[in-house]
């Protein structure tokens, strides 16, 4: 594997990082994953878009140009075999002391990224099994931050469990039932009625890029859709679920909490998205 390494591609190997790093004392900085289909990086500029807004959110200059970041991006993948890749960016405020406040003179970040083969998903087809539980993350999930241990031990509920995913549902404000905001490593989609309902954009959900992809084909191929805050007895007496990420696309939950999603198979609503989501997929992204 190549990576790259604060403006040097080397081995992996070779890659060194200091123990002061700030991304490594405090989890202090934040990342993209970006898929890339024959060679072409997917929605490039949308990633970047959203690296951006979580860089300003956390205060931390951005170190490249949207042109530098897509000359990185396309080195990176020349570097790598795979025509298909997931490309991992990570992004710190850089080696300082440990001390909480910024580092005072700024220091230079510490720019990371690296490339993995990006296999088709095939267990979407099937129907995949998910698990609830509270999401008792922070208040500021739409920032992609790299301290990501409360989503790893939620996932890690899932995998427990012999699960793909674990939904999040978020307690209500008193007098307000619990409500849905996303998957541990996923966003969620509920289908009741022949509806598509996803839960709207905001502080408690990270914007996914897949997430924006479905609720356009939904739009252009006249899908009837919805954007609104989801109870939790709707999640539960869905007629269909979906699990959407840039690595896993598109995948139908057939069994949540061990109980059955309508008829404990893919449903209508999945293969229909399926279908045009791999569509998509081959006329934006495949053919040049």
């Amino acid at each position: 594997m190549t990576i790259y390494l604060n403006g040097q591609y080397m081995p992996v190997e070779d890659a060194k990082i200091s123990v002061l790093d700030r991304g490594f004392i405090f989890g202090d900085g934040v990342y993209e994953v970006i898929p890339v289909y024959s060679r072409r990086a997917f929605r490039l500029a949308e990633h970047l878009r959203r690296l951006q807004h979580s860089l300003d959110e956390i205060r931390l200059p951005n170190p490249h140009s949207l042109t530098e970041w897509a000359d990185i991006i396309t080195g990176l993948i020349a570097a790598n075999e795979p025509d298909d890749q997931y490309l991992y960016l990570h992004i710190t405020r850089g080696v300082a002391r440990r001390d909480h406040p910024f580092p005072n003179p700024p220091v230079p970040p510490t720019v990371f990224a690296m490339s993995n083969p990006l296999p088709a998903p095939r267990a979407g087809l099937l129907g995949v099994s998910a698990v609830t539980a509270v999401d008792n993350r922070w208040l500021r999930c739409d920032i992609k931050a790299i301290s990501l241990l409360p989503n790893v031990l939620l996932r890690q509920m899932a995998v427990d469990a012999g699960c793909a995913e674990t939904v999040l549902l978020r307690a209500g404000t008193p007098g307000e039932a619990a409500f849905l905001t996303e998957g541990a490593a996923s966003n969620i989609f509920v289908v009741k009625n022949g509806v598509l309902l996803a839960p709207p954009k905001g502080q408690l959900m990270l914007p996914g890029i897949t997430y924006d992809v479905i609720l356009e084909i939904a739009e252009a191929c006249d899908i009837p859709y919805s954007v609104r805050k989801i109870p939790a007895d709707e999640v539960f007496d869905a007629d269909e679920l979906l699990l959407t990420s840039s690595t896993r696309e598109v995948m139908a939950i057939t069994h949540l909490d061990g109980k059955p999603v309508g008829n404990a198979v893919p449903g209508p609503m999945f293969h229909k998205i399926y279908q045009l989501y791999q569509e998509f997929k081959i006329n934006v992204m495949r053919i040049q």
